[in-house]
This record gives C-alpha cells, structure tokens and sequence, in this order.
C-alpha cells in the first residue's frame, strides 16, 4: 500500500469516527479497527501505518468525549415511559447507551429530560418490576374460588357414582359386636371385658339412618 492511498484510507477513518456515537463503538474497539479491506495478509508494518494507527488511538477518546458531552434531543425521550416497552432492544440499548456515557461526567450537565429518562429506565416499573393492572387481585381470588368450585362438582360426581358404606360401619352392628366380645370375654385385662371398662369398644359409627 502506497503512502497515498494510506492518507486517502487515513481520512475515511477520521471521517467515520467523526460520525460514530459513543454507543456503537467504544474507544477499545476503535483501537482495534483495522483496514482490512486495504492491506493485503502479508502486509509489513510501515512508518505510515504506525503513524496511521497511533492517530486513530488517539481520536477515538476524542469521538467519544464528543458524543458523550452533546446532550439527547428532547423529541428522543420525549414520553420515555409510554414508548420504552414498544422500543426494539437495539433501540433500548442504544439510549441507555448514551444516557450511560452522559452520566459520566457531571450530573448538573444532564438536562432534566435525560435525569427523568435515566431514573425511569433504572428504576421504573417495566420488565420484571411492571406493577400489575388494576382488578388483577380479584381476577385472581375469582380464579381460585372457580377451582374451588369446579374441584367439589367433580368430587360430588364421583362420590354419587360410589357404593354405599358396607352393613358393618353401622352402630347397632357394632354394639352387637361389642356383647359378642364381652360374651367372649376378649381381652379380660384393659379391654372391653375388663372389669370398670368405659371405652366404645368397637362403637365408632353414628346410627343407621343418621
């Protein structure tokens, strides 16, 4: 590459580093810019390049210091809070990008568009702090008491299709079985034949019909 064409490839890189925000390229990544569309892959380092690479090291700060010291246009964050969920990503990242870069230096040099924009984008409710709509609490108990509801018609189903509780779960079959034992004389010590027993024995149903 001929000194000629590096002054020429020279200027267009000043020129795009004039015209690049602070958001699309941070000074570490323009340091690593290389012109790769002019230099062939065996290109020998020159006093050119040099010289051509240590100017872009030093204008790349400068390109971000003037686009961090121009303040965002009002129309941008004009009614941040109502546009900010409708915003693509790349557009989100890019504002908070810039917001980003202006909050670096003093904070009496934001202007009260971009103090409002940066709190709202930090701390407002959107994304996993969006508050709920209003009647969500009762669209919810509403939704428990259907489940409630539609649970017990289903149990109320099922328990109509079951058999009746077998003869033995009666009381008058059951006192019949406590005489039949004491007749036996079961457990004469500390059960139902023993002398001053006051238990139910094998009472533990309510009488038919009831």
């Amino acid at each position: 590459m001929t000194d000629s064409e590096l002054e020429n490839a020279f200027e267009l890189v000043v020129f795009v580093t004039s015209i690049l925000p602070s958001t699309r390229r941070s000074a570490c990544q323009l340091t690593s810019l290389h012109l790769e569309f002019a230099k062939p892959a065996n290109m020998l380092r020159t006093p050119a390049s040099s010289l051509l690479r240590k100017s872009l090291v030093r204008s790349a700060p400068a390109a971000a210091s003037r686009a961090s010291s121009t303040a965002i246009s009002n129309p941008t964050l004009k009614n941040i809070e109502k546009r900010w969920e409708g915003m693509p990503p790349q557009e989100q990242a890019d504002l908070w990008m810039s917001l980003r870069d202006r909050m670096k230096g003093s904070w009496s040099d934001l202007t009260l568009q971009e103090k409002k924009a940066a709190y709202w984008i930090a701390f407002g409710p959107h994304g996993p702090r969006t508050v709920d709509p209003p009647g969500s609490g009762a669209r919810v108990a509403w939704g428990v008491a259907v489940g409630l509801g539609v649970s017990l018609a289903i149990f109320a189903i099922i328990r109509s299709f079951a058999r009746p509780p077998p003869i033995t779960m009666n009381k008058e079959w059951q006192e019949a079985s406590n005489e039949r034992l004491i007749a036996q004389k079961a457990d004469p010590i500390t059960g139902i034949s023993s002398e001053g027993y006051k238990g139910k024995g094998m009472v533990q149903s309510a009488p038919k019909g009831n």
